[in-house]
């Protein structure tokens, strides 16, 4: 049995509680260039993404999960672009907070999820888009067993500026 429960971090389903974060997260400007926003959310908006935040991952094909370290939520991991027929699943994760990052709380939550995938959804891969900048996160990907199997130019447009993105694969073995 697969357990969200890690040594540090736990992952939960999103709570009518995680609104104020969540209004945090995606009104981050410095975000928006990998989350694809352009324009902010309101409470309202966010209050009926949560009502709905139950829906099966077969549905709606995407899951988002609270990463929650000493009972506060810290970050968000989330599956996208659920492809059932393929077994296949993009991930992606954010710690909000520059004080949390690089202790070992996104190895800890992208671990968790990809046994949950491979072991609960019967998946055979998962894939992430990371921003070629990013060293961190594809530090991570990479420390976790991805494997960098492509560059996207010129991918996203931010800043007046194009920046490649890298694309990254984790295959079951």
């Amino acid at each position: 049995m697969v357990n969200l429960q890690g040594e540090h971090i736990r992952l939960r389903a999103l709570e009518p509680t995680d609104l104020d974060f969540l209004y945090e997260l995606e009104n981050n400007t410095d975000l928006w260039e990998i989350s694809g926003t352009i324009t902010p959310y309101s409470k309202h908006v966010l209050k009926l993404y949560l009502d709905n935040a139950h829906r099966d991952i077969y549905d709606v094909k995407q899951l988002r999960l609270c990463i929650v370290k000493e009972n506060k939520v810290v970050g968000l991991i989330d599956l996208f672009d659920f492809d059932p027929q393929n077994k296949r699943v993009g991930v992606g994760i954010v710690v909000l907070d520059d004080k949390e990052r690089n202790k070992g709380i996104g190895t800890e939550a992208v671990s968790l999820l990809t046994d949950y995938v491979f072991q609960v959804l019967g998946l055979r891969q998962l894939y992430a888009n990371v921003l070629e900048e990013n060293a961190a996160s594809l530090y991570l990907f990479k420390k976790l067993g991805f494997v960098e199997v492509g560059i996207k130019k010129d991918w996203i447009f931010s800043n007046g500026m194009f920046k490649n993105e890298i694309l990254l694969q984790k295959i079951k073995a």
